[in-house]
């Protein structure tokens, strides 16, 4: 836990002094003010996170991380877990949806196994940090260890640490491993109290009779472990997953170093909870992409109280939506530094009426 406590005592809150410069700038700019909406919105925050009056977004990082799930074993996916370690390989071999989006807009991609249940071929861009084999059926027991709950976010933290030393002025979060969706619904259940049947989805399209026993193991998991709401690391290990505690230590260190994180969709937004449990103080460094298909999303957004750029019915995960959303912020910062103010470009003000 050491790590993790350092990591938590280093965040800060934003810059509000330079969040009001920005704003004064960006009301200047040749435009009505406030007309570019999110996008204004998005540059005062990235000021205020960065203490950089004109920052530039050039090293942009998405952590896809990919792990297991012993709950597969309960039915709850349409997929086998063999797509998991298949899955990472396709992004290795740059063939997945997020390699193409991630390459529009010049991202990196940092592929990490966390706790995939076999061992993979060694890949010169995999970075392994593996807890175990996938975790456990959290119907019968924990998911994992309280101490592999830990290890998951401290190598999280480890992770962006190594890459921070090459360059990260913003981080994206992603994901890859099938059954995911349900510790993510049970994490969501246990901290936002709201029940199962509520923030339970398809994941990656189970039938009716499906969404039924989904929602079931889900309830009997809640019901044998009794996650703590009050215990983040308890949640974690008692009905979580190795990628979902690893993305956590992403964005705790990521809020630590003062680099905005940009969040995908429901297993980033579970880890997201994850995070915002250890240290509330994260939350300003959180930019929602997009509000997932998955039911229990816009509860995750609504409970942190962070509002999504995109509702594109998208629920792939993989970091995709981090990719777009990265790409409405550079936006938005180009706008607040590029754009001329009215005395710059000799245009006359709005007259006071």
């Amino acid at each position: 836990m050491k790590k993790i406590k350092e990591t938590i005592a280093k965040i800060d809150g934003l810059d509000r002094n330079l969040m009001k410069k920005a704003q004064e700038r960006l009301d200047n700019l040749t435009k009505p003010q406030g007309s570019l909406g999110r996008l204004e919105e998005l540059a005062k925050l990235i000021v205020g996170i960065t203490r950089n009056e004109k920052p530039l977004l050039k090293n942009k990082v998405i952590f896809t991380m990919a792990g297991d799930h012993g709950v597969v074993e309960d039915g709850v996916s349409a997929y086998p877990k063999e797509v998991t370690p298949q899955m990472v390989y396709n992004f290795l071999n740059g063939g997945a949806g997020i390699n193409v989006l991630a390459n529009q807009i010049n991202a990196k991609v940092i592929v990490v196994d966390m706790g995939i249940a076999v061992d993979l071929e060694s890949h010169p861009e995999l970075i392994v940090k593996k807890i175990n084999y996938g975790t456990k059926s959290m119907t019968k027991g924990p998911a994992m260890t309280r101490e592999e709950a830990v290890r998951a976010i401290e190598a999280g933290i480890e992770v962006f640490e190594e890459e921070y030393r090459k360059g990260i002025d913003i981080v994206g979060t992603g994901d890859m491993g099938i059954g995911n969706t349900t510790p993510s619904s049970a994490i969501t259940s246990v901290f936002t109290g709201k029940p199962v049947d509520l923030v339970t989805g398809r994941g990656t399209g189970i039938n009716d009779d499906g969404l039924a026993g989904k929602i079931g193991v889900i309830k009997k998991a809640i019901s044998i472990n009794k996650p703590d709401p009050h215990d983040a690391i308890d949640v974690l290990s008692k009905v979580g997953g190795f990628e979902i505690g690893g993305l956590a230590g992403i964005i705790i260190k990521a809020a630590s170093e003062r680099v905005p994180v940009v969040i995908d969709g429901f297993i980033s937004g579970a880890s997201a909870l994850i995070a915002y449990h250890l240290e509330p103080k994260v939350k300003d460094y959180l930019i929602a992409a997009h509000c997932s298909v998955e039911r229990g999303h816009r509860i995750i957004l609504d409970h942190i109280g962070i509002s999504p750029l995109l509702n594109l019915n998208m629920r792939l995960g993989e970091g995709t939506g981090a990719a777009l959303g990265m790409s409405l912020v550079e936006s938005g910062i180009k706008i607040m530094t590029q754009m001329a103010t009215f005395k710059s470009a000799n245009v006359s003000e709005k007259i006071e009426q």
